[in-house]
């Protein structure tokens, strides 16, 4: 079993930034590919984010290439969210997710191929 917890939301005034970290409780955390996902009031929880195993494989949602960086440090069981020049539109409750069994260099988008889940952090890009 595997607890993420995640921390860093908050209110951000457009343009603005925030980082949102995710710790995990895994022995093998090293073996987990990550993910950030998010779910605004009446849509579906979508992918924003992904990284692989040890880091060397990346992938975003367009909306938020350019703008976001997903990051990890295996030694901290920690993986990251840098969310640049904030908009409106990701306004949302943040998800931090871990891939179970994960092959070396894998990124994985679609919720289903994640088995745990953190309990969200909400962030808010309002003036």
């Amino acid at each position: 079993q595997v607890q993420l917890v995640e921390s860093g939301g908050g209110l951000v005034q457009p343009g603005g930034s925030l980082r949102l970290s995710c710790a995990a409780s895994a022995r093998t955390f090293s073996s987990y590919a990550m993910g950030w996902f998010r779910q605004a009031p009446g849509k579906e929880r979508e992918f924003v984010a992904g990284i692989s195993r040890n880091g060397d494989g990346t992938r975003y949602a367009d909306s938020v290439k350019g703008r976001f960086t997903i990051s990890r440090d295996n030694a901290k069981n920690t993986v990251y969210l840098q969310m640049n020049t904030l908009q409106r539109e990701d306004t949302a409750v943040y998800y931090c997710a871990a891939a179970a069994a994960a092959r070396r260099g894998d990124v994985y988008y679609a919720p289903a191929l994640y088995n745990y889940w953190g309990q969200g952090t909400q962030v808010t890009v309002s003036s």
